[in-house]
């Protein structure tokens, strides 16, 4: 049973939002910030990322950087840049990428569910970046951004939101990278009643992209339940922000590998390690990519090859290990090349899809890396595997795009 629920968000003006909205923290480090902000005293960098505002000297994770993000948040609630809405509400968030619209309902879950296991995540988190996330919420007293969560389709949910997208937008722009960004308020309260009855019916709900977040909104939340000798359960501190996609909308992209060295293997000894596991294939100079899963594709010395895994190289009833990241990991990254701890090993690096095979060839043929290999996207169905499994899913296996932009709606743990 999965909680959803409507609240007053803060939302910025309409005349402003082409400022105002921003890419994730996440994904742009402090000098990419900058510079995207630069001119702009109104973009949600200087909310999510403050340390663009403050002298290099300054580390990024001191006091002073969270209480900067707030500071410039309160402003842009003082000069009226950012305003409540007057009543509780859902609202809609669709995005648009190559001609395909996926819609999500905005609400906040429970942090109840994070507790008892009806949010289901698929990723491990690391101490420091929950603490990191946690440390901004308790300077600012708000949820700056947005989870990305998946749920299994529900036909009624998809009707109504069908209908109320039938309306004008609040928002409605498209950003450099060309992708649509759509934003509607659902005030019809009988359609908040029953997407929230709808809700409830779920058994699980799926955390997609920011794990850290979640963790992160729903600690701070039960630290709170903990701390309140007259806690009631209904306090805004109980609830997180989350846009909630059907999961027959999502499409995950492929998330891929580079490797400096071959581990002191020779040539030879590389390719007759690889056909002990997989059936090697030249495809010679065009770019080949993967055709389905347990196909890889390699890129190596200006050459194309494809990679078929041959049968008993993994548990095929295994939810991590027939996944083909854990083929790789197991079969070449560790095996062959010797890289057994993907998250701390310094002769490998990830090209997300959204940059293209030509990302991968590039980084070979300018000699920064030896071999590049290509892996089929993972499903929302082997997703829903792992998390119902209880499993965790191996470093750097889903890329979801587009990223859902920061400053549309903003969800305060102020009663």
């Amino acid at each position: 049973m999965a909680i959803l629920k409507a609240f007053k968000g803060i939302r910025p003006v309409k005349e402003k939002i082409n400022l105002i909205a921003a890419r994730p923290y996440d994904v742009l480090n402090k000098n990419e910030a900058r510079k995207e902000s630069e001119g702009n005293p109104y973009s949600y960098l200087h909310v999510t990322k403050p340390e663009i505002d403050l002298p290099d000297d300054v580390d990024q994770y001191a006091p002073e950087v969270y209480k900067k993000g707030a500071e410039n948040f309160k402003k842009l609630l003082d000069d009226g840049i950012f305003v409540p809405d007057d009543k509780e509400y859902l609202y809609i968030y669709a995005q648009t990428m190559e001609g395909r619209t996926q819609y999500g309902i905005v609400g906040c879950a429970g942090v109840e569910d994070f507790m008892n296991n009806v949010i289901l995540h698929h990723e491990k988190t690391l101490p420091s970046k929950v603490e990191e996330r946690k440390n901004h919420i308790r300077a600012s007293n708000v949820n700056y951004e947005p989870v990305f969560f998946t749920y299994p389709a529900v036909k009624e949910i998809d009707e109504i939101v069908a209908s109320v997208v039938k309306e004008e937008p609040e928002y409605d722009f498209i950003t450099d990278e060309g992708f649509g960004h759509h934003f509607w308020v659902i005030r019809n309260q009988e359609n908040i009643n029953r997407i929230i009855e709808l809700f409830a019916e779920l058994p699980n709900v799926y955390i997609a992209d920011g794990h850290h977040r979640t963790t992160s909104a729903a600690l701070i939340g039960n630290d709170r339940k903990e701390n309140n000798p007259n806690h009631k359960g209904n306090e805004e501190y109980n609830f997180f922000l989350t846009v909630n996609f059907p999961d027959n909308q999502l499409h995950i992209i492929d998330y891929n590998r580079v490797v400096k060295d071959l581990n002191n293997n020779s040539e030879d000894e590389f390719f007759e390690k690889l056909k002990d596991k997989f059936i090697v294939e030249e495809k010679g100079e065009d770019i080949y990519k993967p055709i389905n899963t347990h196909n890889f594709s390699m890129y190596f010395k200006g050459k194309w090859y494809s990679l078929t895994t041959k049968k008993g190289t993994f548990e095929e009833n295994n939810p991590i290990g027939c996944l083909d990241v854990s083929i790789m990991s197991d079969n070449i990254l560790n095996e062959i090349l010797g890289i057994d701890d993907l998250r701390k090993s310094k002769r490998i690096d990830f090209v997300g899809g959204i940059r293209g095979l030509g990302e991968l060839k590039h980084r070979v043929d300018n000699g920064e890396m030896a071999v590049a290999f290509a892996l089929y996207p993972v499903s929302i169905a082997q997703l829903f595997d792992v998390a119902d499994s209880g499993c965790i899913m191996p470093p750097k296996t889903t890329w979801f795009e587009p990223k859902l932009r920061s400053g549309l709606v903003v969800h305060s743990l102020e009663d």
